[in-house]
């Protein structure tokens, strides 16, 4: 395994991210377990939750079963850089009118509280803002998140799906403070979806923020069984997406076959050339799918492979304002 900073940290983190948002929905605890076992075993130490995770009626079962992952022993705990997130509505009476999405004060001290006692630990390194919210003020996000840190809850302080602009003002509000700031930035980026590529990935790079792709096989196309309904993920949801993808996606099956590699691993391995990148979240429901994925790091993409996907899935042209001014 290849590790690497996580941003501008000085904690280092495998360059691949454990998902386990199927664990408790797709993936039995079980299975969830073999998985965690085996990502452990492989130097993956870097697994990425969130609370909202179990789904509808179940919001905490996927951190439940880490922290009786966890209750195991055998430094199963010491030896994973955990990060979750918090945002969402936890279904929970208790927050009434502070049920709703959001990121008050309020808010992140209860469901932390609730995350750590889920997933029974004392500390998680990794706290992340699952998406933004522009109605909290930075004065007060910057005191809340000081707090458990100083009270050594957590680690660093992550985001999710910001805009480029919530990266600068956070950075600027951080460094207003002495404060560390971001030291990630969670969001979708893949083959498919390059639309980063103009304002996110070069903000993130610039105030060394590391970016951790979530969604890097775009929800199963790229996994290379989007076209082939009685063989294809569960995950791909909508055959018609595929099939509006069609001739992309049997352009990209093609040269992996010349390159002898999988679909799913060459989506993947394309996601770490970019120089903001961390690593991408590997979702796996079985544990074979995981041990398929560990080649990923092992893969080099030529300059002239790089330019075929290019021209199979076209990008914005470069960084804002170069990609559309003169």
């Amino acid at each position: 395994m290849e590790y690497t900073y996580l941003g501008r940290s000085g904690l280092k983190v495998s360059r691949l991210c454990l998902g386990t948002m199927n664990f408790g929905v797709d993936t039995d605890e079980k299975e969830a377990y073999r998985i965690m076992d085996a990502a452990v075993d492989a130097g993956v130490n870097f697994f990425d939750t969130a609370n909202v995770y179990g789904g509808v009626g179940a919001r905490g079962k996927t951190e439940e079963i880490i922290g009786r992952w966890f209750a195991q022993g055998g430094g199963r705990r010491e030896k994973v850089v955990l990060a979750t997130k918090v945002f969402g509505d936890m279904e929970d009476p208790n927050d009434g009118p502070n049920a709703a999405r959001g990121l008050s004060s309020y808010k992140i001290r209860r469901h932390l509280e609730a995350s750590l006692q889920r997933l029974q630990t004392d500390h998680i390194e990794l706290y992340q803002m699952h998406h933004v919210d522009r109605d909290v003020s930075w004065d007060e996000l910057w005191e809340a998140f000081r707090v458990h840190i100083y009270q050594g809850k957590i680690g660093y302080v992550g985001s999710s799906n910001f805009a480029g602009r919530d990266l600068v003002k956070a950075q600027y509000e951080a460094r207003s403070r002495h404060f560390l700031g971001l030291v990630s930035e969670q969001h979708k980026y893949s083959l498919l979806c390059r639309l980063p590529e103009l304002e996110v990935l070069p903000a993130a790079e610039e105030f060394g923020i590391g970016v951790i792709a979530w969604s890097p096989l775009d929800g199963g196309l790229l996994g290379g069984n989007a076209l082939n309904p009685a063989q294809g993920s569960r995950s791909v949801r909508n055959q018609a997406r595929a099939e509006q993808r069609r001739g992309q996606l049997e352009a990209f099956g093609k040269l992996c076959r010349e390159l002898g590699e999988s679909e799913a691993n060459v989506a993947l391995a394309w996601t770490l050339v970019h120089p903001a990148m961390t690593a991408p979240i590997i979702g796996p429901r079985t544990l074979e799918q995981f041990q398929s994925t560990l080649r990923v790091v092992d893969i080099q993409l030529s300059e002239d492979v790089l330019r075929r996907l290019d021209e199979i899935f076209p990008g914005p042209g470069g960084d804002a304002p170069k990609a559309y001014a003169w």
